[in-house]
């Protein structure tokens, strides 16, 4: 009986051990997912905070996966030996379609983002599955503590895709291109804008909107 119990207490601290050793590498594995531009738009559509959006849409990273089926882009593939239409070429996917060549796993509930969307906000901001939520985008600090990209801040971000090996290169003038593709959060509204909507929704309840 005596060996039968030490035998029970053994496995019973051996299967204990490996869970707890399982939940650790399971947290330790644990990495951020892309979300979507549908997402994001949720609250970077609202002009209060800027309309990030609206200067995504704009911009020639919303049409990146579309400027690849275009005669010059099909010009520029052929010179370059790249085989097949590039809109179908890994080489040129790479950096038109956010999260190109990423597993399921990488994508919020596996769904991966739409081709048509091209170079979408997480391209230059980061997968953000943990820093996604109003009350931390609303905290610059923490949403940078929460895995966000600062692409105004780290060149290596854009010259990620913006260097030698894409087959349209010609130069990449980084504090331009920061300046062509701007789009901020007013000033006074960053860090406040969870409050100021809160007060405006108020005035207008107030007022006898809806």
């Amino acid at each position: 009986m005596e060996g039968f119990m030490r035998r029970v207490l053994i496995g019973t601290v051996a299967a204990i051990g490996l869970g707890l050793m399982m939940g650790a590498a399971g947290t330790a594995s644990a990495e951020p997912t892309y979300v979507g531009v549908k997402k994001c738009r949720t609250c970077h559509k609202k002009e209060l905070i800027g309309n990030q959006h609206a200067a995504w849409e704009k911009s020639k990273h919303a049409e990146a996966f579309e400027a690849l089926k275009s005669a010059k882009a099909v010009e520029v593939a052929k010179q370059k030996g790249i085989s097949g239409p590039p809109h179908q070429a890994k080489e040129c996917l790479k950096c038109h379609v956010t999260g190109y060549g990423k597993p399921a796993t990488a994508f919020d509930k596996g769904k991966l983002l739409s081709e048509a969307d091209g170079v979408q906000c997480e391209s230059c901001h980061g997968p953000g599955s943990d820093y996604k939520k109003k009350t931390t985008m609303a905290d610059h600090a923490k949403s940078v503590a929460a895995g966000m990209w600062e692409p105004d801040k780290d060149q290596k971000i854009c010259t990620g895709c913006h260097n030698d090996e894409s087959p349209s290169f010609d130069g990449f003038d980084y504090a331009a291109a920061k300046k062509e593709i701007a789009h901020p959060i007013p000033e006074d509204v960053k860090g406040k804008y969870i409050e100021i909507e809160k007060q405006r929704r108020a005035e207008k309840k107030a007022s006898g909107g809806t």
